[in-house]
């Protein structure tokens, strides 16, 4: 995509799933990534990584940790001497509600909408040098609808959207867009253990909540976040988009098997 190539990019939670999707689809732009993950596995990720001939940097460590965030940008910065993305996707999935613990809140909030404004803020000046930049924050579908026994998850992605839209006011004047991409049900590491790893039984049952009838797949995550990032998307800021087939704008009739034109598909 136009303007990717020779940027330089930070994606937090970027050695698994959704992250690693995105980490390694900039990296095939010609982006050079410095990715976090919070266990070993990330070695494993940028040894592959780097076998692909892909320009990448792994640094272990929780988003919850302000020094770790401080110690993302300065490597990054020290090892590719600029900063033009950020790719705010690590995230803590506590789903709980009359039984969340003040522990269970503030885990989800400190890893989720105060690391990513931490990772904002942080950015904004070596950004601003370099001219402008691009932030995108994932955030979910949870976002936008109840579900039960999710107040810390849905309310902490809920404050992702809205920090996002104030971030993409106050940076505008730095030339700095800032945009939020939410994925639905996505095959990611989680959604297969709900499954029990049966993605033939559960992804017909599940595929019925969404108009384009299939879950996703990393992959159609990682490409509207990089058209975001990319100057084909120069005059875009405080939007979010939806990765998630139609399940948001489906009705409680659901998918119409009835008629005809359904009958037919």
């Amino acid at each position: 995509m136009r303007g990717l190539n020779g940027k330089v990019a930070i994606v937090t939670g970027g050695a698994t799933g959704i992250g690693r999707a995105i980490m390694e689809r900039l990296a095939q732009e010609g982006v050079s990534v410095t990715f976090s993950g919070i266990s070993e596995g990330g070695i494993a990720t940028e040894e592959e990584c780097l076998k692909k001939g892909y320009a990448v940097q792994f640094l272990r460590g929780d988003m919850a940790d302000e020094a770790f965030c401080r110690r993302l940008v300065e490597q990054a910065s020290v090892r590719w001497g600029k900063i033009n993305l950020l790719v705010n996707n690590a995230f803590s999935f506590i789903a709980k509600g009359l039984d969340a613990t003040r522990e269970d809140w503030l885990r989800t909030l400190n890893v989720g909408p105060l690391a990513y404004a931490t990772m904002g803020q942080l950015v904004a000046e070596p950004m601003k040098q370099q001219g402008g930049g691009s932030i995108v924050n994932i955030s979910s579908i949870s976002a936008h609808i109840a579900q039960p026994n999710r107040w810390t998850y849905n309310a902490a992605k809920g404050a992702v959207n809205q920090l996002s839209r104030c971030m993409a006011l106050d940076l505008a004047a730095a030339n700095i867009r800032v945009n939020t991409v939410s994925p639905g049900w996505i095959w990611t590491r989680e959604v297969d253990k709900a499954a029990n790893y049966d993605r033939a039984k559960w992804g017909p049952i599940w595929g019925k909540f969404h108009m384009l009838r299939r879950l996703g797949k990393v992959e159609e995550c990682a490409a509207p976040v990089a058209f975001l990032l990319s100057d084909e998307a120069s005059f875009i800021t405080a939007t979010e988009i939806m990765v998630d087939g139609g399940y948001c704008g489906l009705s409680s009739e659901g998918l119409g098997e009835a008629s005809s034109f359904a009958g037919s598909a």
